[in-house]
Protein backbone atom coordinates (compact mmCIF):
# COMPACT_ATOMS: atom_id res chain seq x y z
CA UNK A 1 0.00 0.00 0.00
CA UNK A 2 2.85 2.41 0.84
CA UNK A 3 4.49 1.82 -2.57
CA UNK A 4 1.46 3.09 -4.51
CA UNK A 5 2.49 6.77 -4.62
CA UNK A 6 5.95 5.96 -5.92
CA UNK A 7 4.54 3.54 -8.49
CA UNK A 8 2.03 6.14 -9.67
CA UNK A 9 4.78 8.75 -9.97
CA UNK A 10 6.99 6.38 -11.94
CA UNK A 11 4.10 5.47 -14.25
CA UNK A 12 3.28 9.16 -14.79
CA UNK A 13 6.91 9.96 -15.58
CA UNK A 14 7.08 7.15 -18.13
CA UNK A 15 3.88 8.26 -19.83
CA UNK A 16 4.97 11.90 -19.83
CA UNK A 17 8.31 10.94 -21.38
CA UNK A 18 6.54 8.95 -24.08
CA UNK A 19 4.21 11.89 -24.74
CA UNK A 20 7.07 14.37 -25.05
CA UNK A 21 8.87 12.08 -27.49
CA UNK A 22 5.82 11.77 -29.76
CA UNK A 23 6.48 13.10 -33.29
CA UNK A 24 3.58 15.38 -34.27
CA UNK A 25 4.81 17.82 -36.96
CA UNK A 26 7.57 17.87 -39.58
CA UNK A 27 9.66 15.24 -37.74
CA UNK A 28 9.63 17.17 -34.49
CA UNK A 29 8.48 15.87 -31.13
CA UNK A 30 6.46 17.75 -28.52
CA UNK A 31 9.67 18.29 -26.54
CA UNK A 32 11.28 19.90 -29.58
CA UNK A 33 8.27 22.17 -30.07
CA UNK A 34 8.43 23.31 -26.46
CA UNK A 35 12.14 24.14 -26.60
CA UNK A 36 13.24 27.75 -26.38
CA UNK A 37 15.07 27.51 -29.69
CA UNK A 38 12.00 26.28 -31.55
CA UNK A 39 9.70 28.84 -29.95
CA UNK A 40 12.09 31.61 -30.96
CA UNK A 41 12.20 30.27 -34.51
CA UNK A 42 8.42 29.97 -34.63
CA UNK A 43 7.99 33.51 -33.30
CA UNK A 44 10.24 34.77 -36.08
CA UNK A 45 8.27 32.80 -38.66
CA UNK A 46 5.00 34.28 -37.40
CA UNK A 47 6.41 37.81 -37.65
CA UNK A 48 7.71 37.06 -41.15
CA UNK A 49 4.33 35.65 -42.19
CA UNK A 50 2.50 38.74 -40.93
CA UNK A 51 4.93 41.00 -42.81
CA UNK A 52 4.57 38.98 -46.02
CA UNK A 53 0.77 39.10 -45.86
CA UNK A 54 0.82 42.81 -45.06
CA UNK A 55 3.12 43.50 -48.03
CA UNK A 56 0.97 41.27 -50.23
CA UNK A 57 -2.15 43.30 -49.45
CA UNK A 58 -0.27 46.59 -49.87
CA UNK A 59 1.32 45.62 -53.22
CA UNK A 60 -1.93 44.05 -54.44
CA UNK A 61 -3.88 47.21 -53.67
CA UNK A 62 -1.21 49.36 -55.32
CA UNK A 63 -1.23 47.22 -58.48
CA UNK A 64 -5.02 47.38 -58.68
CA UNK A 65 -5.07 51.17 -58.32
CA UNK A 66 -2.37 51.59 -60.97
CA UNK A 67 -4.26 49.49 -63.51
CA UNK A 68 -7.60 51.17 -62.77
CA UNK A 69 -6.06 54.65 -63.03
CA UNK A 70 -4.41 53.66 -66.31
CA UNK A 71 -7.80 52.75 -67.76
CA UNK A 72 -9.28 56.03 -66.52
CA UNK A 73 -6.45 58.31 -67.67
CA UNK A 74 -6.12 56.86 -71.18
CA UNK A 75 -9.29 57.63 -73.12
CA UNK A 76 -8.58 54.98 -75.77
CA UNK A 77 -8.50 52.24 -73.12
CA UNK A 78 -11.61 50.58 -71.67
CA UNK A 79 -12.10 51.50 -68.01
CA UNK A 80 -14.22 48.40 -67.32
CA UNK A 81 -11.57 46.02 -68.70
CA UNK A 82 -8.76 47.60 -66.67
CA UNK A 83 -10.91 47.53 -63.56
CA UNK A 84 -11.25 43.76 -64.10
CA UNK A 85 -7.49 43.36 -64.68
CA UNK A 86 -6.81 45.34 -61.52
CA UNK A 87 -8.93 42.98 -59.41
CA UNK A 88 -7.27 39.93 -60.96
CA UNK A 89 -3.78 41.34 -60.30
CA UNK A 90 -4.67 42.05 -56.67
CA UNK A 91 -5.91 38.52 -56.01
CA UNK A 92 -2.91 36.93 -57.78
CA UNK A 93 -0.43 38.92 -55.68
CA UNK A 94 -2.27 38.05 -52.46
CA UNK A 95 -2.31 34.38 -53.54
CA UNK A 96 1.48 34.38 -54.00
CA UNK A 97 1.84 36.01 -50.57
CA UNK A 98 -0.18 33.18 -49.00
CA UNK A 99 2.07 30.60 -50.73
CA UNK A 100 5.19 32.33 -49.36
CA UNK A 101 3.65 32.24 -45.87
CA UNK A 102 3.04 28.50 -46.18
CA UNK A 103 6.65 27.98 -47.28
CA UNK A 104 7.79 29.98 -44.26
CA UNK A 105 6.19 27.38 -41.98
CA UNK A 106 7.63 24.48 -43.97
CA UNK A 107 4.32 23.39 -45.52
CA UNK A 108 4.72 21.69 -48.89
CA UNK A 109 2.74 23.85 -51.31
CA UNK A 110 2.43 21.11 -53.93
CA UNK A 111 0.33 18.94 -51.67
CA UNK A 112 -1.48 22.03 -50.46
CA UNK A 113 -2.39 23.00 -54.02
CA UNK A 114 -3.69 19.47 -54.65
CA UNK A 115 -5.79 19.75 -51.49
CA UNK A 116 -7.14 23.11 -52.66
CA UNK A 117 -7.99 21.57 -56.03
CA UNK A 118 -9.99 18.78 -54.41
CA UNK A 119 -11.71 21.22 -52.09
CA UNK A 120 -12.35 23.57 -55.01
CA UNK A 121 -14.15 20.82 -56.90
CA UNK A 122 -16.45 20.16 -53.95
CA UNK A 123 -17.04 23.87 -53.40
CA UNK A 124 -17.68 24.38 -57.11
CA UNK A 125 -20.42 21.76 -57.11
CA UNK A 126 -22.00 23.43 -54.10
CA UNK A 127 -21.73 26.93 -55.55
CA UNK A 128 -22.82 26.41 -59.14
CA UNK A 129 -24.93 29.56 -59.11
CA UNK A 130 -22.01 31.71 -57.94
CA UNK A 131 -19.66 30.19 -60.51
CA UNK A 132 -22.20 30.86 -63.25
CA UNK A 133 -22.12 34.53 -62.19
CA UNK A 134 -18.31 34.50 -62.43
CA UNK A 135 -18.40 32.88 -65.88
CA UNK A 136 -20.97 35.44 -67.03
CA UNK A 137 -18.83 38.21 -65.52
CA UNK A 138 -15.83 37.13 -67.61
CA UNK A 139 -18.00 37.21 -70.75
CA UNK A 140 -19.32 40.66 -69.86
CA UNK A 141 -15.82 42.04 -69.25
CA UNK A 142 -14.35 40.73 -72.50
CA UNK A 143 -17.33 41.24 -74.85
CA UNK A 144 -18.35 44.51 -73.13
CA UNK A 145 -22.09 44.75 -73.81
CA UNK A 146 -22.13 47.23 -70.91
CA UNK A 147 -19.41 49.55 -69.65
CA UNK A 148 -19.02 51.83 -66.67
CA UNK A 149 -20.96 55.03 -67.35
CA UNK A 150 -23.48 53.47 -69.78
CA UNK A 151 -27.20 54.03 -69.25
CA UNK A 152 -28.81 50.60 -69.66
CA UNK A 153 -31.93 48.56 -69.03
CA UNK A 154 -31.27 45.01 -67.83
CA UNK A 155 -33.71 42.46 -66.45
CA UNK A 156 -36.40 45.13 -66.10
CA UNK A 157 -34.06 47.52 -64.22
CA UNK A 158 -32.85 50.82 -65.68
CA UNK A 159 -29.88 52.90 -64.54
CA UNK A 160 -26.30 54.06 -65.05
CA UNK A 161 -23.59 51.41 -64.75
CA UNK A 162 -21.39 52.21 -61.74
CA UNK A 163 -19.31 49.03 -61.48
CA UNK A 164 -18.81 45.69 -63.23
CA UNK A 165 -17.39 42.88 -61.07
CA UNK A 166 -16.99 39.13 -61.55
CA UNK A 167 -20.21 38.50 -59.60
CA UNK A 168 -22.56 41.38 -60.36
CA UNK A 169 -23.04 44.74 -62.01
CA UNK A 170 -24.03 47.81 -60.02
CA UNK A 171 -26.51 50.33 -61.42
CA UNK A 172 -27.60 53.72 -60.10
CA UNK A 173 -31.23 54.42 -60.95
CA UNK A 174 -32.51 57.83 -62.07
CA UNK A 175 -33.41 58.40 -58.39
CA UNK A 176 -29.80 57.48 -57.44
CA UNK A 177 -30.82 54.17 -55.87
CA UNK A 178 -28.28 51.34 -55.95
CA UNK A 179 -29.33 48.30 -58.00
CA UNK A 180 -27.30 45.05 -57.87
CA UNK A 181 -27.90 42.51 -60.66
CA UNK A 182 -26.10 39.11 -60.68
CA UNK A 183 -24.05 38.65 -63.85
CA UNK A 184 -25.92 35.47 -64.84
CA UNK A 185 -29.11 37.55 -65.07
CA UNK A 186 -27.29 40.16 -67.14
CA UNK A 187 -25.63 37.88 -69.69
CA UNK A 188 -28.70 35.65 -69.98
CA UNK A 189 -31.18 38.49 -70.62
CA UNK A 190 -31.80 41.17 -73.20
CA UNK A 191 -29.59 44.21 -72.62
CA UNK A 192 -30.82 47.60 -73.80
CA UNK A 193 -27.90 50.03 -73.91
CA UNK A 194 -28.98 53.64 -74.43
CA UNK A 195 -25.39 54.93 -74.50
CA UNK A 196 -23.90 52.93 -77.38
CA UNK A 197 -24.75 55.33 -80.22
CA UNK A 198 -24.12 59.06 -80.30
CA UNK A 199 -27.53 60.02 -81.74
CA UNK A 200 -31.08 59.05 -80.76
CA UNK A 201 -34.49 59.54 -82.35
CA UNK A 202 -37.03 61.56 -80.40
CA UNK A 203 -40.67 60.74 -81.01
CA UNK A 204 -43.96 62.54 -80.26
CA UNK A 205 -47.66 62.14 -81.06
CA UNK A 206 -49.66 65.38 -81.28
CA UNK A 207 -53.44 65.28 -81.70
CA UNK A 208 -55.56 68.07 -83.19
CA UNK A 209 -59.33 68.38 -83.66
CA UNK A 210 -61.09 67.13 -86.78
CA UNK A 211 -62.01 70.68 -87.65
CA UNK A 212 -58.41 71.94 -87.45
CA UNK A 213 -56.41 73.09 -90.47
CA UNK A 214 -54.02 70.12 -90.87
CA UNK A 215 -51.59 72.03 -93.09
CA UNK A 216 -51.32 74.82 -90.52
CA UNK A 217 -50.92 72.30 -87.71
CA UNK A 218 -48.07 70.58 -89.54
CA UNK A 219 -46.35 73.93 -90.20
CA UNK A 220 -46.60 74.86 -86.50
CA UNK A 221 -45.12 71.53 -85.41
CA UNK A 222 -42.33 71.73 -87.99
CA UNK A 223 -41.44 75.32 -87.09
CA UNK A 224 -41.33 74.74 -83.32
CA UNK A 225 -39.34 71.51 -83.36
CA UNK A 226 -36.95 72.05 -86.27
CA UNK A 227 -36.05 75.57 -85.12
CA UNK A 228 -34.70 74.11 -81.88
CA UNK A 229 -30.88 73.79 -82.13
CA UNK A 230 -31.04 70.30 -80.69
CA UNK A 231 -32.99 68.98 -83.68
CA UNK A 232 -30.91 67.49 -86.51
CA UNK A 233 -31.84 68.06 -90.13
CA UNK A 234 -30.21 64.79 -91.17
CA UNK A 235 -31.55 62.14 -91.16
CA UNK A 236 -34.65 63.91 -92.45
CA UNK A 237 -37.39 64.56 -89.85
CA UNK A 238 -40.68 62.69 -90.15
CA UNK A 239 -43.90 64.70 -89.58
CA UNK A 240 -47.11 63.17 -90.93
CA UNK A 241 -50.69 62.33 -90.02
CA UNK A 242 -50.46 58.83 -88.60
CA UNK A 243 -53.85 58.05 -87.07
CA UNK A 244 -57.49 59.11 -87.16
CA UNK A 245 -58.57 58.64 -83.56
CA UNK A 246 -61.96 58.73 -81.92
CA UNK A 247 -61.71 62.43 -81.20
CA UNK A 248 -58.46 63.64 -82.82
CA UNK A 249 -56.26 63.57 -85.88
CA UNK A 250 -52.83 62.41 -84.68
CA UNK A 251 -49.50 63.61 -86.08
CA UNK A 252 -46.51 61.28 -85.63
CA UNK A 253 -43.25 63.26 -85.31
CA UNK A 254 -39.77 61.73 -85.37
CA UNK A 255 -36.63 63.86 -85.17
CA UNK A 256 -33.01 62.88 -84.50
CA UNK A 257 -30.90 64.56 -81.81
CA UNK A 258 -27.75 63.99 -79.75
CA UNK A 259 -28.00 61.21 -77.18
CA UNK A 260 -27.44 63.53 -74.22
CA UNK A 261 -30.28 65.86 -75.33
CA UNK A 262 -33.01 63.25 -75.84
CA UNK A 263 -35.05 63.34 -72.62
CA UNK A 264 -35.02 67.11 -72.10
CA UNK A 265 -35.63 67.72 -75.81
CA UNK A 266 -38.74 65.53 -75.77
CA UNK A 267 -40.09 67.21 -72.63
CA UNK A 268 -39.46 70.75 -73.90
CA UNK A 269 -41.14 70.18 -77.27
CA UNK A 270 -44.37 68.87 -75.72
CA UNK A 271 -44.89 72.16 -73.91
CA UNK A 272 -43.71 74.42 -76.73
CA UNK A 273 -45.91 72.75 -79.36
CA UNK A 274 -48.92 73.01 -77.03
CA UNK A 275 -48.27 76.74 -76.54
CA UNK A 276 -47.79 77.24 -80.31
CA UNK A 277 -51.10 75.48 -81.01
CA UNK A 278 -52.83 77.82 -78.58
CA UNK A 279 -51.37 80.91 -80.29
CA UNK A 280 -52.39 79.61 -83.73
CA UNK A 281 -55.93 78.80 -82.55
CA UNK A 282 -55.53 75.07 -83.11
CA UNK A 283 -57.50 73.10 -80.57
CA UNK A 284 -56.27 69.91 -78.94
CA UNK A 285 -59.36 67.79 -78.29
CA UNK A 286 -59.94 65.61 -75.30
CA UNK A 287 -62.37 62.71 -74.89
CA UNK A 288 -65.87 63.68 -73.82
CA UNK A 289 -68.89 61.68 -72.75
CA UNK A 290 -72.53 62.58 -73.14
CA UNK A 291 -74.83 61.24 -70.47
CA UNK A 292 -78.48 60.84 -71.50
CA UNK A 293 -81.06 60.36 -68.78
CA UNK A 294 -83.90 58.18 -69.90
CA UNK A 295 -87.14 58.84 -68.06
CA UNK A 296 -89.18 55.78 -67.33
Amino acid sequence: MQNWPSEWMRLLEDNLEDLLNTVIWNGKTIADLLSAEFLATMFGSVIAAILILFLGFIVGGWARRRLVNLGISQKHLDETLFNFFGNVARYVIIGFAVIFVLNTFGIQTTSFVALIGAAGLAIGLALQGTLSNVAAGVMIVFFRPVKIGDFVEVNGQMGTVKDVTLNFIELASSANVQIIIPNAQVWGNTIINYSTYDTRRAEWTFGVGYGANLKLAEEVIRKVILNDPRAKQEPAPFIQVNNLGDSSVDFLVRVWCDRADLFQFQADMKRQVKEAFDEAGIDIPFPTQTVVQVKG
